[in-house]
């Protein structure tokens, strides 16, 4: 219609009530967007470049130090966003926002902030390290990133798991392969007839052929148990850098090597049977037995 205003009053009504929230809205996004591609584009960055270069041989410290920064980076510009928007004052001066802050802090940050407190000290701690093997009660893999809440293990069948900061802390952690050698033991049953000491021969000269094995220490081979059915006999040798070599195939190729050696050699292996039995068993037909007599 000829004289009408555009927007049409109503529209402007409706939009004018918006005005402010709007205001704070893009006011909110430009602060927290500054500080944000500020903290992603330089300050992370620079920090991982620093701590890197301090610690070339700890990769744990600098995976922490992205997931820690990249905490604080959000948590700053959530706040620089709040005060652009002009709720600064309110934040410093609402008891009623204080309060509900610190009650929700008291309540649903207790688990947060120990599994945080809980990270810093799988950081601190010198033996733990990104690219370990690892075993806890609850299972065993490689670690890959300890994070603000929990750490990524991958496990020996190439899933992700991740385990509780405080699930770590709290249980009794092995690691195995946690130094620059590893020491594997392996039994062999062998039959009571067979020649003991030539057994333990070709168990140590099987060792000692093995390319994985290193000559230093030397492996050995000695007798463990005297048991029932069998002489339980026992191969200690060490590997080299166990954190880069799959440590199951390096025994299962030393089992197929013993097995095999020890079938040129003619020396048997103790069945699995718990007994051996030996003898003759007699059935009789019951349809041919004389009747009992009467009486």
């Amino acid at each position: 219609m000829i004289g009408q205003s555009f927007p049409p009053d109503w529209l402007a009504g409706i939009l004018s009530a918006y005005d402010q929230v709007l205001s704070e809205l893009f006011w909110f996004v430009v602060g927290f967007g500054i500080i944000y591609f500020v903290g992603q584009v330089f300050l992370i960055p620079f920090a991982t470049r620093v701590v890197r270069s301090r610690n070339r041989n700890n990769p744990t410290i600098e995976t922490a130090t992205k997931t820690y920064f990249r905490v604080v980076v959000i948590g700053f510009a959530t706040l620089t966003g709040i005060i652009a928007a002009g709720y600064g004052r309110v934040l410093s001066e609402s008891a009623v926002i204080i309060a509900a802050i610190t009650f929700v802090l008291g309540i649903a940050g207790q688990q947060v902030f120990g599994s945080l407190i809980s990270g810093m000290f799988l950081v601190a701690d010198p033996d733990f390290n990104v690219g370990d093997w690892i075993e806890w009660p609850g299972g065993e893999g490689t670690v890959e990133a300890v994070d603000f809440r929990v750490t990524r293990v991958r496990t020996p069948d190439h899933e992700t798991v991740s385990v509780p900061n405080t699930e770590l802390t709290s249980n009794a952690i092995t690691r195995p392969y946690g130094r620059d050698r590893y020491r594997i033991t392996e039994r062999v049953y062998v039959a009571y007839y067979e020649d003991t000491e030539r057994a333990l021969l070709e168990l140590q000269r099987v060792a000692i052929d093995h390319e994985s094995i290193l000559d230093e220490p030397a492996p050995n081979a000695r007798i463990l148990e005297l048991g029932e059915n069998a002489i339980t006999v026992q191969a200690a040798f060490w590997i080299g850098d166990p954190r880069r070599r799959d440590v199951p195939v390096v025994r299962s190729d030393f089992r197929r090597a013993v097995k095999h050696r020890f079938d040129e050699e003619g020396i048997t292996i103790a069945p699995p049977s718990a007994q051996l039995l030996s003898g003759e068993v007699t059935v009789a037909d019951s349809a041919t037995e004389s009747p009992p007599p009467d009486g």
